[in-house]
């Protein structure tokens, strides 16, 4: 076990002057494994996760965010019987937590990385929560996606409004923003389809009525209902509608994902940089992360923001879903 530091002072704890606020001083976590000095042993933080402090409570220390911090509240300040275990070495040396610090290419193997992730799903009998952006359904992505939530690869779904929108155009209209699935024109009037498509699912009541009334067909949102794959649609300030389902306050989103992200085996981030940092922010360090995109800087960043056990592999993410199931495919002859 290797530790940034090994201080075996008594930890310093400051009150919480009011609800939402903490001491000047506050200890500010990172996602790798944390443990407060208690006597002889070092006891670990629960539900660890990076820009938080620490509330002592009756049954254990707490990484909480701020904005859960009530007044009273015993917040460790300092670095003082704190320590963290980065569980990584580095040519014998522990490899700090830190911003600003990746190591991205676009000529990485990335088939020896498809063939890891396939592994863990096949002969591990792991699962993905899966966080992506619109490029999954513009791309045409979303039919891999949804074949992987048949096959049973697929724990949770977080994504925004507008992948579910474009996702159920496409069923509808065979359109995704008005341009044609098959001949990648865009066609007559085209642009009006996702508000068609917003419309048709609000008559509805919901995307589970509308599969459940034949409504929709096919997709992945008709894979999530179909095949039990719990989802998330976080809204926000651009969404159109939105679909019932998308949850438009922004705290109640951010929970809604934590809860996911912390029951998750692994998670495969797929051209979404806002949804990607974010999810990465919410996650311990020991949880696995691939993050999928054409874009070496979106791969860069969030591991930038200090997600370090993020795997980045620079390629089309319809490319990356098609080979997936082609490894899969093979790991199971």
């Amino acid at each position: 076990m290797f530790y940034w530091s090994n201080r075996q002072g008594i930890p310093n704890i400051e009150l919480s002057p009011k609800d939402g606020c903490v001491p000047e001083g506050f200890y500010s976590t990172t996602n790798f494994p944390t443990f407060v000095h208690v006597g002889d042993d070092w006891v670990e933080v629960k539900e660890q996760r990076m820009d938080a402090v620490i509330v002592e409570k009756e049954d254990g220390f707490y990484a909480t965010k701020l904005r859960d911090v009530k007044k009273g509240d015993r917040i460790l300040c300092g670095d003082e019987g704190i320590c963290i275990d980065a569980q990584l070495e580095d040519k014998g040396e522990v490899q700090r937590f830190q911003f600003m610090d990746s190591a991205v290419s676009s000529e990485k193997r990335n088939e020896l990385l498809l063939k890891d992730l396939a592994k863990k799903l096949v002969l591990e009998n792991k699962k993905i929560t899966v966080v992506c952006g619109p490029a999954v359904v513009h791309t045409g992505a979303n039919k891999y996606l949804a074949k992987l939530m048949e096959l049973g690869y697929v724990k949770s779904l977080l994504t925004g409004n507008a992948v579910a929108v474009h996702d159920m155009e496409q069923c509808f209209f065979n359109t995704s923003l008005g341009v044609d699935k098959d001949t990648a024109l865009l066609t007559h009037h085209g642009y009006r389809n996702h508000m068609r498509a917003i419309n048709r699912i609000k008559l509805a009541g919901s995307i589970e009525n509308a599969v459940n009334d034949g409504i929709l067909t096919s997709g992945i949102m008709y894979s999530c209902i179909k095949y039990n794959v719990p989802f998330v649609l976080a809204g926000s300030l651009r969404d159109d509608g939105p679909l019932p389902e998308t949850q438009m306050n922004m705290l109640e989103a951010q929970k809604a994902y934590n809860t996911h992200l912390r029951a998750a085996d692994i998670v495969v981030v797929l051209s979404t940089m806002l949804h990607g940092i974010a999810s990465g922010n919410m996650l311990p360090y020991q949880i696995p992360m691939y993050c999928v995109d054409i874009s070496a800087n979106v791969v860069t960043k969030l591991s930038d923001r200090g997600s370090s056990q993020s795997v980045g592999i620079v390629t089309d993410v319809g490319l990356f879903l098609r080979l997936l199931l082609l490894e899969i495919e093979e790991l199971k002859k």
